[in-house]
C-alpha cells in the first residue's frame, strides 16, 4: 500500500492522478478537507480508502497499520506563508514529519517528501540544495521545512529518504489555494472579469515593478520527476526542484495574456505591509545536484506550461486533472 499524505491537495492530488496512469490503485489518502471544495480533486481518482490526518496519526502512534505500508509520499502541510498560528505551523509540518519518518525508519517503509524553497530565505546564502547551514526563513512555513530538512540530516537519513525542495509550483488542482493560489489562476479570473491584471510595485531598488523573478514550475513535471525517482528503489537525498531558470512576473504576465489570446494590460499596485518584509524578490533552484542523477528531466518551458494550463484546463468546463 501507498500512503499519500495531502492526496486531496493541489500536488498530491496530481500526483495521485499521476500513480493511478501507472496503474497504482492501493493508495490511502490522507488529508483534511475541511468546507473548501478540495474535495473535487479526488472525483475520478482511485485509491483505496480515505482518512483524516487527526486518525491517521493516532493510527500510526498505536501501530495499527503494520507492515502495511510500502511507500510514504509525504505532501501534507501547511503551506500558507502568511499563517500566524506558528505552533500549529510547527505540529503539523515538522512534528507531523518526524512521527512518519520515524514509522517509515522503523518499517523500512520508502518515504518521499515535501520540502520548500521558502527554507532559502531571502536567498542571501544561495539557493543550493547542497547547503543547508545559516539559512535564515523569512516565515514559519518556511522555518518548519528547513527544520525538517536540518532533523533528516542530522540522523544521517538524507542517505535513505527523498526531500524535495519545491519552487514556485503551479498547475491544475490548485483552485481551493485561495491566496496561496499561484498568479496563473488568480490572473486568468482577473483578466476575464476586468481585462487587466494586478501586480506589486516592487520593493527593491534591484528590481523594476513587475521585474521581480521566481523560478516557475508546472506541476505536471513535478510529478514526472517524483515518479521517477518512485521507480527506482535506492534514490535517495534532498534536492531543489525548480526549472533553474528564474522569470519574471512579468514574463508570467504576458505569458497568461498570449494564453488567452489577449493583448497584456498590466497594473501594478502597493505591496501589503505583511509581506514588504518576507517577500522574496529572487529565488532561482540551483538544479546541477538533480541533473546529475538519472531523474533529471527538460522541463516544459514558461510559455508552453502557462499555454497548456490556460488551454487544457482554466478554459475547460472541466478544469480538473
Amino acid at each position: 500500500m501507498i500512503v499519500l499524505t495531502g492526496g486531496a491537495g493541489f500536488i498530491g492530488s496530481c500526483l495521485l492522478k499521476k500513480l493511478n496512469d501507472k496503474q497504482f490503485s492501493d493508495i490511502l489518502v490522507v488529508d483534511h478537507l475541511g468546507t473548501q471544495n478540495k474535495w473535487k480533486n479526488l472525483v475520478d481518482k482511485r485509491f483505496n480508502n480515505f482518512v483524516h490526518k487527526s486518525t491517521f496519526r493516532h493510527k500510526l502512534a498505536t501501530g495499527d497499520y503494520g507492515n502495511s505500508i510500502d511507500a510514504i509520499f509525504h505532501l501534507g502541510a501547511c503551506s500558507v506563508t502568511t499563517e500566524r498560528d506558528a505552533d500549529y505551523i510547527m505540529d503539523n509540518n515538522l512534528s507531523y514529519s518526524i512521527e512518519l519518518a520515524e514509522y517509515a525508519l522503523k518499517h523500512n517503509i520508502r518515504f518521499i517528501y515535501a520540502g520548500s524553497a521558502a527554507s532559502y530565505g531571502d536567498g542571501a546564502f544561495g539557493y543550493s540544495d547542497s547547503e543547508f547551514d545559516n539559512l535564515k526563513p523569512l516565515n514559519a512555513y518556511g522555518l518548519s521545512k528547513h527544520l525538517f530538512d536540518q532533523w533528516v540530516l542530522s540522523k544521517g537519513l538524507e542517505k535513505v529518504f527523498t526531500g524535495l525542495k519545491f519552487f514556485n509550483v503551479f498547475g491544475p488542482n490548485e483552485y481551493h489555494k485561495g491566496d496561496m493560489a499561484s498568479m496563473i489562476f488568480k490572473s486568468y479570473k482577473q483578466i476575464k472579469e476586468t481585462g487587466q491584471v494586478q501586480l506589486f510595485r516592487s520593493n527593491h531598488p534591484d528590481y523594476t515593478d513587475g521585474g521581480q523573478m521566481r523560478d516557475f514550475i508546472y506541476v505536471k513535471d513535478i510529478v514526472d520527476v517524483m515518479m521517477k525517482m518512485f521507480s527506482e528503489p535506492n534514490f535517495a537525498g534532498i534536492y531543489n526542484l525548480g526549472t533553474g531558470q528564474a522569470r519574471s512576473w512579468n514574463d508570467l504576465m504576458k505569458a497568461v495574456f498570449k494564453a488567452m489570446d489577449k493583448e497584456p494590460v498590466i497594473e501594478y499596485k502597493e505591496m501589503p505591509d505583511s509581506l514588504v518584509n518576507q517577500y522574496q524578490n529572487y529565488t532561482q533552484a540551483e538544479m546541477d545536484k538533480l541533473s546529475a542523477t538519472s531523474c533529471g528531466i527538460e522541463f516544459s518551458s514558461l510559455e508552453d506550461s502557462v499555454d497548456d494550463y490556460v488551454k487544457s484546463y482554466l478554459s475547460q468546463a472541466d478544469m480538473y486533472m
